[in-house]
């Protein structure tokens, strides 16, 4: 039981919902999961939550980039802007 629920950390059962987010701000399914994959790996789940909050019109990876910076996180910032690359140009392991 304990083994379970390690494996079930916070960040993962929070992917979800950062996948729908990603979605709603205007991502592609493909990399909305990745990226979603990657962060939730390596992001507190307040700083998830500040991003999960993100919300507007169809956007570009960079256009999201960008609106990560007006969070003022810089960890975040790196994470998604390595994210939004990896997963973009496939050589992230989680696409």
């Amino acid at each position: 039981m304990l083994i379970a629920l390690a494996a079930c950390s916070p960040s993962k059962l929070a992917y979800g919902q950062v996948k729908s987010a990603m979605l709603e701000a205007g991502l592609s399914e493909p990399n909305a999961a990745c990226m979603a994959t990657r962060m939730t790996d390596r992001l507190s789940l307040i700083q998830l939550n500040k991003l999960r909050q993100l919300r507007g019109e169809k956007q570009s990876l960079s256009d999201y980039v960008l609106a990560v910076r007006r969070v003022g996180d810089a960890e975040a910032v790196s994470v998604t802007a390595s994210s939004a690359a990896l997963c973009a140009s496939g050589l992230a392991r989680e696409k």
